[in-house]
């Protein structure tokens, strides 16, 4: 006797019909008929009168129906609940972004999946590329958001966005009033430029070179609040992605301008650890993010 016997039975009786309730159940009429059978012999009742047409349910076979419906119901309804905490969108969801990621985007999603998840919260962290990767990797973090991710055997790449990068200067520098830059506009400029170690220098280096354009590096910094101030100071220009100069140049103390290269962005990606199961809170946000 098990829960697919007692629904079978319950088919049955509700439908009036053998073949009915089976198919209600997805078995045979013979199964169906089988199953009744062993019903009986384990309750040593008689739950169904088969010498009428149709066959009509007996004292025991109605008291065993009511048992069984509420049995079902109660069954049906815990499965539900435990179904339903299993997709709750709670807890915390430990990331790992970027300075330039962290600073300048998160603060609007964490806002939004909060709004849109009150029971969930969002712990971040702000770090170095290389410190990202490694917290995910430690399960420091859930995810991470990086420029420029690259699967591993031990990380998942889910690509989320791509951000243009422009030239941006001080309002009073000669590139000022420019519609557009050409990378050989850039030759022996003063330039603020990324690490070399970073992946968005080598690419930016890649682009000049091919464009035999040779920049002037007169600063180097790790993060992008630095580089701006290089640029707000005059130390230089640089080319910094789209979205971490808005509100300078809602402020009018930056100038950016497009480059004559539509193949210059920095992609962002969100990491994650390959074998590990991520949570119905953590999906979510997920989600959220690729539908920004």
């Amino acid at each position: 006797m098990n829960i697919d016997m007692l629904r079978l039975y319950c088919h049955v009786v509700q439908t009036n019909s053998f073949s009915r309730g089976a198919r209600e159940s997805g078995v045979t009429q013979s199964a169906a008929s089988q199953s009744i059978r062993q019903l009986e012999d384990d309750l040593e009742v008689t739950l169904l009168d088969r010498s009428k047409r149709p066959f009509a349910v007996t004292d025991q076979g109605e008291k065993f129906y009511r048992a069984c419906r509420d049995l079902l119901e109660g069954f049906d309804r815990v499965r539900d609940e435990l179904a339903r905490d299993k997709r709750r969108v709670e807890g915390t969801i430990r990331v790992a972004a970027i300075y330039s990621i962290g600073l300048h985007d998160m603060g609007v999603y964490m806002q939004r999946f909060r709004n849109l998840y009150p029971e969930a919260r969002v712990r971040l962290d702000c770090l170095h590329p290389k410190e990202v990767t490694r917290s995910v990797e430690d399960d420091l973090a859930d995810v991470g958001l990086i420029s420029y991710p690259s699967s591993s055997r031990t990380l998942n790449v889910i690509p989320l966005w791509e951000e243009p990068l422009r030239v941006v200067c001080p309002p009073g520098h000669l590139f000022a009033k420019n519609k557009v830059i050409r990378c050989a506009d850039l030759n022996e400029v003063p330039f603020v430029a990324f690490d070399p170690d970073l992946a968005i220098r080598k690419v930016i280096d890649r682009v000049l070179r091919q464009e035999h354009s040779r920049v002037d590096v007169v600063m180097e910094f790790d993060n992008v609040e630095s580089i701006k101030e290089g640029v707000l100071l005059g130390a230089g220009v640089s080319i910094l992605p789209e979205p971490v100069f808005q509100k300078e140049i809602a402020m009018r103390s930056l100038r950016a301008i497009p480059l004559d290269r539509d193949d210059l962005f920095r992609p962002i990606g969100l990491i994650h650890r390959r074998r590990k199961r991520l949570s119905p809170t953590v999906d979510r946000f997920i989600e959220m993010l690729k539908n920004r």
